[in-house]
């Protein structure tokens, strides 16, 4: 796979869809500094790998899950090397039958693509509909990496400025949760 060279502070070249626009201007207007890469599609962990190395951090996965009745959603960061498994996940967060959530809520909610989902996409959650869920060692890292709302780019965010910038301006809290 082709990955850029890293960026700083830098949009890509050329025009960018609605979603990355705004996903780029809301870490400007809220001075939030950022490394970035571009590559062809990265919508799998084993693509992501790759683009871990370039940026000298694991790209976080980002799962957005819901329960049966698709009336609770969460967004669950988690390592990349986790597998995934709702018995650990359900009991701490009291949502039991929790899958995968439908692509259609992913854009309605996110304004996310398959594979691109993000804490950047918060800012398109005003109703608040989506829980954040963070596992322990990616809350605690220096680092968090994600998409911004487009898997074609991967950001290295400061996890400071996404706790004391980035959330409190979505208005969402985090539940830490072990895995």
């Amino acid at each position: 796979m082709e990955i850029s060279a890293l960026c700083h502070n830098t949009r890509p070249d050329g025009p960018l869809l609605p979603q990355e626009e705004a996903a780029f201007s809301l870490l400007e207007e809220l001075g939030i500094a950022y490394d970035r890469v571009s590559s062809e599609p990265a919508d799998t962990m084993e693509k992501c790998a790759a683009i871990s190395e370039v940026l000298g951090v694991p790209i976080c996965k980002n799962l957005f899950l819901c329960n049966r009745q698709k009336t609770q959603f969460y967004l669950l960061c988690m390592g990349p090397g986790k597998p995934f498994h709702t018995k650990d996940l359900s009991p701490q967060i009291g949502s039991a039958r929790l899958s995968f959530a439908p692509e259609e809520f992913l854009w309605d909610l996110l304004r996310c693509t398959p594979g691109s989902a993000s804490v950047l996409g918060l800012a398109n959650d005003q109703d608040h509909r989506i829980r954040l869920l963070m596992e322990r060692e990616v809350f605690e890292a220096e680092y968090l990496s994600c998409h911004p709302c487009i898997c074609t780019s991967s950001l290295k965010l400061k996890m400071a400025d996404v706790l004391e910038k980035l959330l409190p301006r979505t208005g969402h809290q985090i539940t830490v949760v072990d895995l």
